[in-house]
């Protein structure tokens, strides 16, 4: 990375400066989008735009408009030669004083671009000991307080592991740290609710779309935590793993991996991603 976008404009990364009492930094007030980019375009933009600016409603931030914040990817991408790679914008309090309330400044706004390598498949997961809140004020928010998943995916590399996942408070499954789960059983592929305190993924919709446009029988419900263990196959998805399946949970095997319908639903993504880049 040799350039950021930062507050309006492009910048050295050896010269950008955010101030040390950013409250992104202090609190960690701020939301994010990390979005896919195919042949230097950001994969699915109005859909991820759509869930920053619904994030940041959520804590009560304000959004640039969505035409600059295109220019400035657009010019990014292209000074830093990122053509297959991942996007990250982030919107943040801006400069504050030393505690939980905001100051009257203008929101630090910063894109960053990076290429990125494969994710083992099948990958493996295991269950943290830590629930989600799905009561909390941030359910279902993208935001930047990420000490609890930062905390879980040392827990899951501890155990060779390269993803954890979430329980709720009322012991159902929720999610895992950057990814939604899907679990598939007697042909039918399911996925926690929204009412579970999940995330509400951008790949997550696509895959539950190709889901009905092939077909195959889905639906989002209440799943009890051990759905994922006992599943005939079961995979993650999100912007950066895209549609990747889950070969061991907590240790122990799951039936199949790549099952088929993991496999098909994989296949269906990759074509949609040749076809459409914002689907």
């Amino acid at each position: 990375m040799t350039h950021v976008w930062l507050d309006g404009r492009l910048q050295d990364v050896r010269e950008a400066r955010i101030s040390p009492f950013d409250h992104g930094l202090l609190v960690g007030d701020g939301v994010f989008e990390t979005l896919r980019v195919y042949g230097a375009t950001p994969f699915a933009w109005r859909r991820h735009l759509d869930r920053l600016e619904a994030s940041a409603r959520g804590l009560g931030l304000a959004v640039p408009d969505r035409a600059e914040l295109r220019a400035g990817a657009d010019a990014l991408l292209e000074a830093d030669g990122v053509t297959d790679g991942r996007l990250r914008v982030t919107i943040t309090g801006g400069p504050a004083p030393l505690g939980s309330e905001r100051g009257t400044g203008a929101p630090t706004v910063l894109m960053a671009a990076a290429p990125i390598g494969p994710w083992p498949v099948p990958g493996e997961v295991v269950v943290v000991p830590w629930p989600r809140n799905e009561r909390g004020a941030t359910a279902g928010l993208k935001t930047i307080s990420y000490a609890e998943n930062v905390r879980a995916l040392a827990y899951a590399s501890e155990r060779n592991a390269t993803e954890a996942v979430f329980g709720n408070t009322r012991g159902e499954l929720c999610e895992a740290t950057g990814s939604n789960v899907f679990v598939v059983s007697d042909g039918v592929v399911r996925t926690p609710a929204a009412e579970s305190g999940c995330l509400l993924g951008v790949t997550r919709a696509l895959v539950l779309e190709l889901c009905a446009a092939d077909g195959i029988p889905s639906e989002e419900a209440t799943l009890p935590l051990d759905a994922l263990a006992t599943a005939d196959e079961a995979f993650l998805t999100s912007t950066t793993r895209e549609v990747q399946a889950i070969g061991r949970v907590d240790g122990h095997a799951l039936a199949s991996a790549p099952g088929p319908l993991t496999a098909r639903l994989d296949a269906a993504f990759r074509a949609l991603v040749a076809r459409d880049l914002d689907p």
